[in-house]
């Protein structure tokens, strides 16, 4: 029986894509292999890369002036290599921090012996809320954000405008959550494993207008115009990662009817699970600002740490699985990414109910 999977990643898959999955694990599409064993430069694997990037850009809405690649490395790889194309030694640009990951990007930047500042910080506010109030530096190549923070349980709600310079941002736990208007973004780029597939690739998209301005003295792994000239396929791709993030792309076209729809879902969900917690009279208590709470890490703690590992232990015994806070930070966290079902979130609440009526 599977659970209800409340994990911040590897996050919950649709049911379906597993399946489809298991079904072409022997022989994928009659050639007599599954798709981990076939050649990336056969015909069949091309024809299938070829594919996932034109359902991504049905649903992203990309026209031509933008490229979609596939990296690997994680997210984390990206903190290097966006600072090593487009600021270079001593290049100026700007980061929008926001928790963790816009931490270890900004600290990553440093490292790669670019200029980096920041144009605004939730710091000091233990990062609980997305500021909206930017000191940006004109002389920045590119303004650096993290739309959906998986620890604290933030999400940007709205984008900056004025920025001097093209907008990159981490969307790994957000990607295909909602429709976003990239009008203002030059690149934007998501890990799998959070909301699309497995751990091991990272879809990128940028706007060809800035990948022309990436520098070219750089590794060529590390170079973003060597994955746009090559199809992803310098070097070997992670096949299956792509075909099941792909699988992904065409659930959300076909099944769920588009990001439209996927996001007044997301809305339903986590509404249902907002509402259990600011309804409990304090005993639950969300960590981020209402303005700023995320629609898919809802972030909450209990009266005592106490009550929040007997919350988790008791929870996992009825099937509700992940609810443990980043280890950074502690608490509870509940991730409800595109596949996790409004049917898991209701008997998460009834759960809750239940746990503040005995313990509360």
């Amino acid at each position: 029986m599977r659970v209800a999977n409340f994990n911040g990643g590897p996050g919950s898959l649709p049911v379906e894509v597993l399946e489809e999955a298991a079904r072409d694990m022997m022989d994928w599409h009659g050639t007599g292999m599954s798709i981990m064993e076939n050649s990336h430069r056969s015909k069949e694997v091309v024809a299938m890369v070829d594919e996932v990037v034109a359902d991504l850009r049905a649903l992203l809405n990309l026209g031509e002036d933008w490229a979609v690649i596939f990296c690997q490395g994680g997210a984390s790889l990206q903190f290097a290599m966006i600072p090593i194309n487009f600021a270079g030694p001593g290049g100026h640009c700007d980061y929008i921090n926001t928790g963790l990951w816009a931490t270890r990007a900004y600290k990553e930047a440093r490292i790669c012996g670019s200029n980096p500042r920041l144009a605004a910080t939730s710091e000091d506010d233990d990062f609980t809320h997305i500021p909206d109030v930017f000191d940006f530096n004109p002389e920045a190549k590119y303004v650096y954000l993290t739309s959906n923070n998986t620890v604290r349980g933030t999400q940007c709600q709205h984008f900056p405008t004025n920025a001097p310079a093209p907008l990159i941002a981490d969307m790994s736990s957000e990607f295909l959550s909602r429709p976003v208007n990239l009008e203002h973004f030059g690149l934007i780029y998501a890990g799998a494993q959070k909301n699309v597939g497995p751990a091991g690739v990272t879809v990128v998209a940028m706007r060809r207008d800035l990948a022309d301005k990436a520098r070219l003295d750089v590794p060529t792994m590390l170079s973003y115009p060597s994955y746009i000239k090559n199809d992803s396929m310098y070097n070997t791709p992670p096949v299956w990662n792509i075909y099941i993030s792909g699988l992904t792309f065409k659930w959300l076209r076909r099944t769920v009817g588009g990001l439209e729809n996927m996001a007044a879902t997301n809305k339903i969900k986590a509404d249902t699970l907002y509402g259990a917690i600011d309804g409990s009279s304090g005993f639950y208590r969300g960590t981020a600002r209402p303005g700023s709470r995320s629609s898919m890490n809802v972030t909450f703690r209990l009266p005592g740490e106490d009550l929040d590992k007997k919350f988790k232990k008791e929870a996992q015994s009825e099937g509700l699985v992940g609810l443990g806070g980043h280890r950074s930070v502690g608490g509870l966290r509940a991730s409800l990414y595109n596949a996790v079902g409004r049917d898991s979130v209701d008997k998460l609440v009834e759960f809750m109910a239940e746990f503040q009526r005995r313990n509360g």
